[in-house]
């Protein structure tokens, strides 16, 4: 499985979607192709199936997670709200935006978590991750309950 330096920032993620192709085998040959579609862009990319998350999401991750039932699903999960957003290409239509808590986090430069799945040690790292790489990020905190 091709694997990135841990200080190389992530910005674009392609997920898929596919719930006949479950195998880690499956998932890593569509990484290596990517990997190799990729290799002129100078930003990190990530490729994964989302279909395959509840496989292994409680085992890296401490909780328990069902199957994903599309990719927008899969987006509802993401660890901030800031980061559901996806863009697919729609075959004689042009493209379609998935956006369901909109772009004011996004383009406001404002972190927010989404406490739905994602434990809060997740969503915490990526916050001091990413407010390194851009300082002008706002996070806002996990909620207390």
């Amino acid at each position: 499985m091709t694997s990135r330096p841990a200080t190389e920032q992530r910005l674009l993620d392609i997920v898929l979607g596919n719930p006949v192709c479950l195998s880690y085998e499956a998932e890593d040959r569509v990484i290596e192709k990517a990997a190799a579609l990729f290799a002129d862009v100078d930003t990190g990319v990530e490729v994964r199936n989302e279909a395959r998350v509840h496989l292994w999401y409680e085992e890296h991750f401490g909780v328990p997670a069902d199957p994903f039932t599309s990719s927008a699903d899969a987006i509802d999960h993401f660890a901030s709200t800031t980061c559901c957003f996806g863009i697919t290409r729609e075959p004689g239509s042009g493209l379609r935006v998935y956006a369901p808590h909109g772009f004011d986090g996004l383009f406001g430069m404002v972190l927010r978590p989404n406490p739905v799945l994602a434990p809060r040690e997740v969503y915490e790292a990526k916050a001091r991750q990413w407010q390194a790489e851009w300082p002008r990020l706002v996070v806002e905190p996990w909620p207390e309950r």
